[in-house]
């Protein structure tokens, strides 16, 4: 028994120096980091901005994101880049528990320039992210020279705190609309067309939706206003959605 000792002190010795973290390991200079990379700026291609932050609704952002990439792979048209963009480099953690990690970061980082800006819903645009004064000027920023401007349910309270819908008609979410004409009772806004929900509104370069899975027909109805009903038709297919726009309940602004 004596010769077996040593041993078992070493092996005792060895268990616990392998399942107690050394303290020099822990610092911060040894955290495993993610690595910002640039993202790539394919040329010709619309670039489109999704404003992502805290409490992102994953519909909103996913709806539209699945469309406007799909474009990519179809033929003789202008695609789209698509880019993750908030005021942070950090995950992003959306309402459901996703983790994001942003493109960009509007508040560091130079960027191209967008033609189209998607603002989806998030936890808090009916309130606190109102106040978020770098937010809105981004917003604000790149809605000045993009072509399309488009939200998702509760995203029109962003675009509407920012004064781009004063002088269009816009939607949103239908059971948030009356605190939507609370909070901007100069707006003209579209809630029902004989009867029906209006699940999305066009007026100039605005789209507005009532957000859900009904994000999917407002960004489908981009596709088609820019590159006609057969691409849109493919890239709903794509995503098993019989697209029909004489069948989806709009408006359109002339």
């Amino acid at each position: 028994m004596k010769n077996f000792l040593p041993l078992i002190f070493l092996s005792i010795f060895l268990l616990q120096n392998c399942t107690t973290p050394s303290t020099s390991n822990t610092t911060s200079e040894n955290l495993i980091s993610i690595p910002i990379t640039k993202p790539e700026v394919v040329p010709n291609r619309y670039n489109v901005a999704f404003l992502i932050m805290d409490g992102i609704y994953n519909t909103e952002l996913t709806a539209p994101y699945d469309i406007f990439q799909h474009t990519i792979f179809r033929k003789n048209i202008k695609p789209m880049n698509v880019f993750l963009v908030a005021d942070t480099h950090e995950p992003i953690l959306s309402f459901e528990g996703i983790r994001l990690l942003p493109d960009y970061n509007y508040l560091k980082d130079e960027m191209p320039k967008f033609d189209i800006l998607v603002v989806p819903s998030a936890e808090h645009h009916l309130d606190s992210d109102l106040e978020n004064e770098a937010m809105i000027d981004f917003v604000k920023k790149v809605a000045k020279d993009a072509q399309f401007i488009t939200s998702h349910c509760d995203g029109a309270f962003v675009l509407a705190k920012a004064g781009l819908l004063d002088e269009v008609a816009s939607t949103t979410f239908p059971s948030d609309i009356p605190k939507y004409k609370e909070m901007f009772p100069h707006l003209k806004v579209y809630d029902k067309i004989e009867g029906e929900k209006v699940l999305f509104v066009h007026d100039g370069k605005y789209i507005t939706s009532a957000g859900g899975a009904k994000s999917f027909e407002a960004a489908l109805y981009l596709c088609e206003h820019l590159y006609g009903k057969e691409i849109a038709k493919s890239l709903a297919g794509g995503l098993v959605i019989d697209w029909d726009l004489d069948k989806v309940v709009h408006k359109i602004e002339e």
